[in-house]
């Protein structure tokens, strides 16, 4: 599974692991299977929303999800997995 490495505005970074439970919450989030609504839907805000779940159920205190969250963002980028982890 793929990797998210979080960039905050105010320079702190967080990489969370897209976790099986992860995978889960986002597909009753969307209503539809993880790779198919990446491979048909391909939103930006898809991946913001993964960010949100990882930070939030991570113990990462974080608004609900939305603009206010959106604005602690400076990026988000998706990492392969290192199988040597």
């Amino acid at each position: 599974m793929a990797k998210l490495k979080i960039t905050m505005v105010d320079g702190v970074e967080h990489t969370c692991q897209i976790s099986p439970r992860i995978e889960y919450s986002f597909e009753q989030y969307k209503g539809k299977g993880f790779h198919k609504s990446f491979s048909e839907d391909g939103k930006q805000s898809d991946v913001y929303w993964l960010a949100w779940e990882c930070l939030r159920s991570g113990g990462t205190t974080v608004p609900p999800f939305g603009e206010k969250f959106l604005e602690l963002l400076k990026k988000v980028e998706v990492l392969d997995d290192d199988p040597l982890e």
